[in-house]
């Protein structure tokens, strides 16, 4: 599924893989429930860290 993107992907890559609105991905992202880093004032989410929080839905965790 995750195949075709990049191994850092852009808060719109991101929306679009989860199918949630910019606002949900930035409150997950404030609250440390998907981890992500900023580059200057863009938000980055590594491919892992959205596959550890896609297995974590999952599995039952928050």
């Amino acid at each position: 599924m995750l195949e075709n993107y990049n191994e850092i992907l852009k808060p719109t890559e991101v929306c679009e893989i989860l199918r949630i609105g910019k606002n949900t991905l930035y409150k997950l992202l404030d609250t440390k429930v998907l981890i992500g880093y900023k580059s200057g004032k863009n938000w980055r989410i590594t491919k892992q860290s959205l596959i550890n929080y896609i297995l974590n839905k999952i599995s039952g965790g928050a």
